[in-house]
């Protein structure tokens, strides 16, 4: 009987996944540059948001004797909208560089632990007639969802970049402002993607899928 086999007959997976330090520095450092690109979204939105604090900065200025426009008032409170979003742009320079490197750490990993031998490795497994078809079916799902989420990387990293460099790419206004706009889009699917990430790793660590987080920290996980 082949390995798998007797793994499967053991009701154990019948396989274990590792993950290599790069893999591991990389996951964690992404997390937390995507956790900021989208906190100062947040934050620009809503606290530094320009028009409202434009009132503020009007009436504190009133206080002191000072009275300025509406167009005076926007210009100041502009200033502090601007830094969160150079600090934007700086965290998606970083994001982009993130995703160069993932590719360039592909070609490091060994064979087993390389995109494509994974997605065979399920695809193979979802073939299989047995009792764990539901199983390997979610299983082959998720890895097909990790690999829109480097799609999706690369949407947001190509539009972001477009933006950055509208000038030196010659974009007229309309292009840029659809750019914009196809850039705002991507950052739902970001949020879509790790509120049902996180909600599928906290569900599988709970159930049969146990150390998937404490696997991405040491380096080996069972499954996903």
């Amino acid at each position: 009987m082949k390995q798998n086999e007797t793994s499967t007959s053991a009701g154990k997976s019948p396989f274990r996944q590792t993950h290599s330090a790069a893999i591991r520095i990389w996951h964690w450092v992404t997390f937390l540059t995507i956790t900021f690109i989208l906190l100062t979204v947040l934050f620009a939105s809503t606290l530094l948001n320009p028009r409202a604090n434009g009132v503020v900065v009007q009436d504190m200025l009133k206080e002191k004797g000072a009275v300025i426009n509406n167009d005076q008032a926007f210009s100041v409170a502009h200033i502090f909208d601007d830094k969160m979003w150079d600090l934007h742009k700086l965290l998606g320079y970083g994001l982009s560089f993130l995703l160069l490197s993932r590719i360039v750490i592909e070609f490091t990993q060994s064979k087993e632990e390389k995109v494509q031998s994974r997605m065979k490795n399920a695809i193979n497994l979802f073939k299989q007639n047995d009792p764990n078809k539901q199983e390997w079916k979610h299983y082959l799902i998720v890895k097909w969802s990790y690999s829109l989420f480097y799609l999706l990387l690369l949407y947001m990293a190509l539009t972001g970049l477009s933006l950055a460099f509208g000038h030196e790419l010659g974009l007229t206004r309309p292009t840029n402002h659809l750019i914009k706009e196809i850039h705002g889009f991507g950052q739902y699917l970001m949020y879509a993607f790790i509120f049902f990430h996180l909600c599928g790793v906290i569900y599988a660590d709970l159930g049969k899928t146990k150390g998937i987080v404490s696997g991405m920290i040491n380096g080996d996980s069972e499954k996903l």
